[in-house]
């Protein structure tokens, strides 16, 4: 398993590139996959993870239900990010194996395996695996992307196939650390697959539209830096140089919805990453600024649907 925690010492001036910055993963599992045609496998939905596939020789379909299926060849790339389960195979109509976690494999480790199918047809080699996705401003991100996101070999950069062409050199060759050294590309493979799709996108509204608008996304990276701040409409004016009433009229276009009502779901979501880790429900209402414990669980129950105490994960001798 890798953790791959991204977060700059300096103050970006770019908030899109600060959410990146911010954008942690952690590596679940990860297989690579040789198979002669024709094969289909079944891949299960993983909660809230992100799933990745990625050919280096021969091609594979990802079809995800409700939208169109996604051919891949070597130096493609295919995430989806939204836990759901979906078909890997050779070709449309194919049949499955199954599920993918419940076919023959070789365990490398506990978290690295290697899947091999016999068939007579053509073969294909490809990278796959399942991260989980963490911190407020990570499930943000994600909640922009599509059920499936294809980054093509044309346009995913020099960065992201200098990624792949490392990554195919290691499985290349066994050799020691190649475990290691696969799994934290694989973690960088795909916050620059989000990237590319990101810096493709031209969205002028909802949050990614709000991030990359001058002032709105001042006031928005403020808040995400100090979720605990006593903010109010005035405070967040401030941030992005503008009036109170210009700015809460233009916080609401362009974002979707009120600056304060924005502010409090944002804070909701940095709680429930807090009381994951075992922090008391005291700490975190404190932390964000609540004097009432009381008024924070209302608030908390409003935007996640469960009380703070069933969020909370007990500390290990608590």
């Amino acid at each position: 398993m890798s953790t791959l925690i991204v977060d700059p010492p300096w103050l970006s001036v770019d908030p899109v590139g600060e959410a990146l910055h911010h954008l942690r993963v952690t590596g679940l599992f990860y297989c690579r996959t040789e198979a002669d045609g024709p094969w289909a496998v079944d891949m299960p939905a993983f909660g809230e993870c992100v799933s990745f596939h990625v050919v280096t020789v021969g091609e594979a379909w990802v079809e995800v239900e409700g939208a169109p299926p996604v051919r891949l060849v070597p130096g493609d790339l295919a995430l989806v990010p939204h836990g759901r389960g979906h078909l890997l195979r050779s070709g449309p109509g194919v049949p499955s194996l199954g599920r993918v976690d419940e076919l023959p494999q070789e365990y490398l480790s506990e978290h690295y395996s290697v899947l091999r199918h016999a068939g007579t047809g053509p073969r294909a080699e490809l990278i796959c695996g399942v991260l989980s996705v963490e911190g407020s401003a990570s499930r943000l991100l994600l909640d922009l992307l599509p059920s499936v996101v294809h980054v093509d070999r044309s346009s995913s950069g020099t960065l992201l196939a200098g990624t792949l062409a490392l990554m195919a050199g290691e499985l290349a060759q066994a050799r020691p650390g190649g475990e290691a050294v696969t799994t934290r590309l694989a973690d960088i493979l795909v916050i620059q697959s989000i990237r590319a799709w990101l810096d493709a996108q031209q969205l002028t509204t909802g949050w990614l539209g709000a991030l990359r608008d001058p002032q709105i996304g001042a006031a928005i990276t403020a808040v995400h830096r100090e979720p605990g701040r006593p903010w109010t409409v005035a405070a967040m004016a401030r941030e992005a140089a503008m009036s109170r009433s210009a700015f809460s009229a233009r916080f609401t276009q362009v974002v979707g919805e009120p600056a304060m009502q924005y502010v409090t779901r944002f804070r909701m979501h940095v709680a429930a990453d807090r009381l994951g880790t075992g922090r008391t429900v005291r700490e975190v209402a404190s932390a964000l600024g609540y004097d009432s414990e009381a008024a924070f669980s209302r608030a908390y129950k409003r935007e996640i649907g469960l009380s703070p105490g069933r969020t909370r994960r007990p500390q290990i001798g608590s």
